[in-house]
């Protein structure tokens, strides 16, 4: 089952608890999930069904570009990253 990583200002939302094993074949889904489980964990990283800007997927160590389409495989890691921008 992929394994997401709960970021800092959810947490309180799970209790404290900072990695979980949820099933799910896509980010969308995943956060479904943890929306079910959760509530409000959905409000706190989506906007109109997108991930919030300013905020990132990663999918195995890779920043996805698909966000909530990224597809995850049965070993997957996830990280919800505030986008880092400069110059």
């Amino acid at each position: 089952m992929p394994r997401v990583h709960i970021p800092a200002p959810a947490r309180d939302l799970t209790g404290g608890e900072v990695d979980l094993e949820i099933e799910a074949t896509s980010v969308r889904r995943l956060i479904g999930v943890l929306e079910q489980r959760f509530p409000g964990f959905a409000e706190r990283v989506l906007e109109e069904g997108e991930l919030k800007p300013g905020l990132r997927v990663a999918v195995d160590g890779h920043v996805s570009p698909m966000g909530v389409l990224a597809r995850l495989e049965p070993d997957s890691q996830v990280h919800f990253l505030p986008a880092i921008g400069g110059g």
